[in-house]
């Protein structure tokens, strides 16, 4: 077990002793309420015992960060939410919120489950971890077009698990194109799949230059400038939105391959992945709109998301 993976079991162990100890939830509680086994639920209450965490008081560090998790669950109306530690190097957080997301979600993974997922940086990072360090059978269901912008290198552990993709580009040539393309029966099975799956993970795009969805060609500088000039601080599956989560009308919608907004607002435990100070707007429109059931960030970025209205 690396560094990494002690303190997310040791923030576990607090959360739960937490929840049993301050909160007076019961062991059945918890487990329902963090998405685990009852006997799960036992075992950390155990170490978390035998390691001192629990002692007459939780320990202050993992205290104000629970209070830091506690803060953001009922500002924004989430389920759950987990905070990983700010990483001082900036290039890397994409990495450490891809650690911390694999973490949070390996420990909820059941065998032969299904998760949705969207295209990203960090989602891919989230999902190479994940084969790396699951061992029972997970599928997963892409959410939009663009095959592409799915497949890892040839390195990735992802090639291991089981792979479900949209066989479709990711915006169509037209809006008439478009809607044969939806209607295909390929493509309904994939969509089909999506209602089905235990998860959803999705990134949260930021308007900016490192943007995904300008590294990777699908948008021009110039098509990010015109939606920025139309309100749009962030994107969910390349479906654009405003500061209060609002999707923002384009040329492209009407012919993008994706997951529809709504859709996601009736999807089960949709979880988003992304950190920064550039994601900040982007992140509370996610969470404004109400397409976000939890959230892994960094401490920097969900301070931020309580202090700022």
């Amino acid at each position: 077990m690396d560094k990494m993976e002690k303190e997310f079991e040791e923030i576990l162990m607090a959360k739960v002793a937490w929840y049993y100890y301050m909160e007076d939830m019961t062991q059945q509680n918890i487990a329902e309420h963090l998405g685990m086994s009852r006997m799960r639920v036992i075992k950390l209450l155990e170490k978390a015992r035998k390691t001192g965490i629990v002692q007459f008081q939780i320990r202050s560090n993992q205290s104000k960060r629970l209070n830091l998790e506690r803060e953001l669950v009922q500002k924004f109306n989430l389920k759950d939410t987990y905070i990983v530690p700010t990483n001082p190097n900036k290039d890397e957080i994409n990495e450490t919120i891809a650690k911390g997301a694999a973490m949070y979600i390996g420990n909820r993974i059941t065998d032969n489950c299904f998760i949705n997922f969207g295209y990203g940086d960090t989602p891919s990072r989230t999902l190479n971890h994940l084969a790396s360090n699951v061992d029972c059978a997970v599928s997963y269901v892409s959410l939009t077009g663009g095959v592409h912008y799915y497949l890892p290198n040839a390195q990735s552990n992802i090639f291991s698990a089981k792979l479900y993709l949209m066989p479709s580009p990711l915006i169509a040539s037209s809006q008439e194109m478009a809607e044969a393309i939806k209607n295909e029966t390929s493509i309904q099975e994939i969509s089909n799949m999506t209602k089905l799956a235990s998860m959803t993970i999705v990134g949260i795009g930021a308007m900016n230059d490192n943007a995904t969805i300008i590294k990777s060609g699908i948008l021009s500088q110039n098509d990010f400038l015109l939606l920025s000039m139309k309100g749009a601080v962030g994107d969910i599956l390349s479906h654009f939105i405003d500061k209060d989560g609002n999707l923002i009308e384009n040329e492209y919608e009407s012919r993008l391959i994706s997951t529809s907004l709504p859709t996601i607002k009736e999807l089960d435990n949709v979880i988003g992945v992304a950190a920064g100070e550039n994601k900040i707007p982007a992140i509370r429109a996610a969470l404004k709109g109400g397409y976000i059931d939890v959230l892994i960030t960094d401490e920097d970025t969900a301070r931020n998301l309580i202090e700022q209205n």
